[in-house]
C-alpha cells in the first residue's frame, strides 16, 4: 500500500497575476546593478525583486564597499540543481556569465552537462529567447530520465523581463522549475541556494495538497523528524540522529535535498531545524505547511542544551526526555572541549552562513574570539546565536563586506585570521597566520560530541605558524611589496614611487566622479 504524506494546510493569499510583456532595451551587463534593477521592474520583475528585497535584505544605501562581496549568486542555485539526481539544470544569461559558472560548477565535481540558451539582442527583445527556452525544455523533459528541470535567469534576462513563470509548470511529468537570479537582486551565492530550494519545497507542497505522492525510497520514518536547513559536514546529520534517537525523534532529509521525494519527507517533519539561519524562502514553504522552525544548532555545551530543549518543546517531546539526551550528550561535549582547547585572539569571517554556531564552538573551547563576519544577513533564527556571542563580547557583522573583515584584523591583531581568500591573503601579509573559513572549517563535523574537539588540531597548529610568518617577514622585508610589487631585475632598478601621480589620478577620477553626478541630476 502506497504511504501518503499529509501536510496541515495554512491559508493561502491569493496567488498574484503574472505580467506576459517582454520589454527592456537589450541592456547588457555594462549596464550597472542600478539600471538592470530598474529594468527588471518595469519588465514586470517587480513582485519577484520585492521578495528578494524582503527575504534577503540589504542595506538600500550600500555602496561597493559597503555590501559582501561574493562570487556570481547564481551559482548557489546551480549548486543545489547539480547536487540532485535526475534534475537537470538550463541557464540563460550572457556567454560570459554562463561559462564563469559552469567552469566553477565543474570545479567544485559537478558531474553533468548544464543546459544553456544562448542569445542576442534581437532574441532578447522580441522574445524569442523566451520561445528558445521553451523548446528547450521541451527537448529535455525525458521523465525516463528526469523528475525535474530547472531554469536560472541570470541578470541580463531577468532585467529584460524573460517570464519563466509562464512556462509549463510540467512536461510529460518532468516539473518545470523557472526562477531569476540576478547578482542585482539576490546578494550572496548562500541566499540562491534558497531561491532555488523554497522554489521546489512550494512545488512539492502543492503537489502534496493536491494529492497522493510517491513516498520516498528509502520509505517513511517510524519516528517523527526534524528536517535540516542548510548544506553540512556530512557527518553531522548523522551525529544529530544520534542526539534525536533517545528523545524519540529521527533526522529528516536536509534541505537542500539530494532528489526531488526528499522534498516530501522534508515536509513531512515535526519540527524544522534552521541551521544556516538565512532560508527565508524555505521557512516560509514550512511554515505554510504548518511546520515549527527552530533556529541555531547543537554546537559547544550551551548551544547543545538550549538546542535539545527547543526541539524538543517544538516536536512535543516529554521533558524527561529531553532530560535524558542531555545528560548523556553535554558531560562528553564538556569533556571534549577541555580536553582539545583553543588559546589564542582570533578572527572569524566567511559567506556560508554557519559562522556564528563555528564562533560558538571557538569561544566554549577557550579562544579570545573578538569580531564574527557573515555575508548573510540577521534573521530571526540567527537571533539565538548572535545573542549568545553578544553577551559574551563578541563583534557580531552581518552582511559584511571584505572592508568590514579587513577592519577587524587591523583592529583586533588577532593570532589567528579565519576568512575568505583575500581576508586570509591580507593577514598573511601582515604576518598573522590564516586559514580559509570554507575548506579548513567549515568542512569538518561541528555537531555534538564530535564537534567538540574537531577546530582545535587545526587552529592551534596555524596559531604556532607565527614564528614562520616572522621569520619569512625579516628575511625579505618589504621586497616585491606595495609599488614594488612583482619581480624586477636588479640592473634595471625597482621602480620608484610617485606619489604625485597617484594624487594627480585621484583628483582626476574625483572630477569625473562629480561631472557625472551632476549630468544624472539634469
Amino acid at each position: 500500500m502506497t504511504k501518503t504524506i499529509p501536510i496541515v494546510a495554512a491559508p493561502a493569499s491569493p496567488a498574484a497575476q503574472p505580467g506576459t510583456a517582454i520589454e527592456g532595451d537589450g541592456m547588457g551587463c555594462h549596464a550597472g546593478g542600478e539600471k538592470m534593477l530598474a529594468a527588471a521592474k518595469a519588465s514586470g520583475k517587480s513582485e519577484v525583486l520585492a521578495q528578494y528585497a524582503k527575504d534577503y535584505p540589504a542595506k538600500p544605501d550600500a555602496g561597493p564597499h559597503d555590501q559582501p562581496q561574493s562570487m556570481c549568486p547564481a551559482f548557489g542555485s546551480l549548486r543545489v540543481g547539480l547536487r540532485m539526481r535526475r534534475t537537470a539544470t538550463i541557464l540563460s544569461g550572457s556567454a560570459c556569465c554562463v561559462y564563469g559558472l559552469t567552469f566553477t560548477s565543474h570545479f567544485y565535481g559537478a558531474r553533468r552537462s548544464v543546459g544553456y540558451v544562448p542569445f542576442n539582442s534581437e532574441s532578447l527583445v522580441t522574445g524569442k529567447l523566451f520561445e528558445d527556452i521553451r523548446e528547450a525544455v521541451y527537448q529535455q523533459a525525458d521523465p525516463a530520465l528526469l523528475d525535474a528541470i530547472v531554469i536560472i535567469n541570470l541578470c541580463v534576462p531577468t532585467a529584460s523581463g524573460v517570464p519563466l513563470q509562464l512556462l509549463p509548470k510540467d512536461i510529460n511529468g518532468v516539473r518545470i522549475i523557472g526562477i531569476d537570479v540576478p547578482g542585482f537582486g539576490v546578494p550572496t551565492h548562500a541566499e540562491a541556494k534558497d531561491v532555488l530550494a523554497g522554489a521546489m519545497l512550494k512545488y512539492a507542497r502543492e503537489e502534496i495538497m493536491a494529492g497522493p505522492v510517491q513516498a520516498p525510497r528509502t520509505g517513511r520514518a517510524d519516528k517523527p523528524t526534524i528536517a535540516m536547513l542548510g548544506e553540512m559536514f556530512p557527518a553531522d546529520p548523522v551525529i544529530i540522529g544520534r542526539m534525536l534517537e533517545p528523545m524519540g525523534l529521527a533526522a529528516g532529509p536536509v534541505v537542500p535535498t539530494r532528489e526531488w521525494r526528499e522534498l516530501y519527507a522534508a515536509l513531512d517533519c515535526a519540527a524544522v531545524a534552521a541551521i544556516h539561519p538565512f532560508y527565508t524562502a524555505s521557512v516560509r514553504e514550512f511554515e505554510a505547511a504548518g511546520r515549527t522552525v527552530v533556529g541555531s544548532a547543537p554546537v559547544g555545551h550551551d548551544g547543545t542544551e538550549a538546542w535539545l530543549q527547543a526541539i524538543g518543546n517544538a516536536a512535543n517531546v516529554p521533558q524527561a526526555k529531553i532530560d535524558v539526551v542531555k545528560n548523556m550528550m553535554l558531560p562528553a561535549i564538556r569533556a571534549g572541549l577541555s580536553k582539545m582547547p583553543i588559546r589564542g585572539r582570533i578572527t572569524l569571517s566567511g559567506y556560508e552562513g554557519s559562522e556564528l554556531l563555528v564562533a560558538r564552538l571557538l569561544v566554549e573551547s577557550g579562544s579570545d574570539l573578538r569580531y564574527v563576519g557573515s555575508a548573510c544577513p540577521r534573521t530571526a533564527w540567527s537571533d539565538p546565536d548572535r545573542e549568545w556571542l553578544e553577551a559574551r563580547g563578541v563583534q557580531v557583522q552581518f552582511r559584511a563586506s571584505l572592508e568590514d573583515d579587513l577592519s577587524a584584523v587591523r583592529e583586533y591583531q588577532p593570532d589567528l585570521a579565519i576568512g575568505t581568500t583575500p581576508v586570509v591573503q591580507a593577514a598573511k601579509e601582515l604576518s598573522i597566520p590564516a586559514l580559509y573559513f570554507t575548506n579548513l572549517i567549515s568542512a569538518r563535523p561541528l555537531m555534538g560530541p564530535a564537534g567538540a574537539g574537531s577546530l582545535a588540531t587545526v587552529i592551534n597548529a596555524a596559531i604556532g605558524n607565527k614564528a614562520r610568518f616572522d621569520a619569512m617577514k625579516d628575511f625579505f622585508g618589504d621586497t616585491g611589496s606595495g609599488h614594488s610589487a612583482g619581480v624586477w631585475e636588479g640592473a634595471n632598478g625597482v621602480p620608484l614611487d610617485r606619489p604625485e601621480f597617484k594624487a594627480e589620478t585621484k583628483r582626476q577620477l574625483e572630477k569625473l566622479l562629480k561631472k557625472r553626478k551632476a549630468e544624472a541630476m539634469v
